[in-house]
């Protein structure tokens, strides 16, 4: 395997190039804004329905509505991580940034969920939703930032992620539609 075979596999044996200010700004803000827009489609959409059911665990619609910065907040922390780990590792390409940062997802969300399970009254379809959604969530966070990482053009990136928001806010908006996931409401 050549150096750049190794880079793009992001077996971290090579010292990870610097990048500008400008371009990790750019690369965690893509990589930001494809977690929210997958979560869009996760929460509103795949797991909707666990969400409309009375829960002492889940707060109900308005107070969880006033809070979904702070958890916009958290995933930039995570992408904030993730950025650094991905770095530190060398890890350069889609894939190498999915497959790493997936593998850090299912570790860090795995035992979120454990310890949710052993002190609530979390549903196990809801804390297993949580596990596989966000884990490839922060999969996808890892693609963008791995694929800035090898040197893919911001503009390519940016549309990239782009299209997909899009497609993950109208895929919501379609099972929504469907009936297939209740639509949120908030009542007054």
């Amino acid at each position: 395997m050549n150096v750049d075979e190794s880079r793009q596999s992001g077996s971290g044996d090579s010292e990870p190039e610097r990048m500008t200010t400008s371009r990790v700004i750019h690369s965690v803000a893509a990589a930001w804004l494809l977690s929210l827009g997958f979560d869009v489609f996760l929460h509103g959409g795949l797991l909707a329905s666990l969400y409309v059911a009375p829960s002492p665990f889940l707060l109900g619609p308005e107070d969880a509505f006033r809070r979904v910065p702070l958890g916009y907040l958290a995933f930039l922390v995570l992408t904030l991580a993730l950025y650094w780990l991905l770095r530190r590792l060398g890890v350069r390409g889609t894939i190498a940034g999915f497959r790493r940062a997936a593998a850090a997802g299912a570790v860090v969300w795995g035992a979120l969920v454990l310890g949710l399970y052993s002190i609530s009254t979390a549903t196990l379809p809801l804390l297993a939703g949580w596990w596989i959604g966000q884990t490839v969530e922060l999969g996808l966070a890892g693609a963008v930032l791995g694929a800035a990482a090898a040197g893919v053009p911001l503009k390519r990136i940016w549309i990239v992620v782009a299209i997909a928001v899009v497609a993950c806010v109208f895929g919501t908006i379609v099972l929504q539609s469907l009936g297939l996931a209740p639509p949120m409401k908030i009542v007054r």
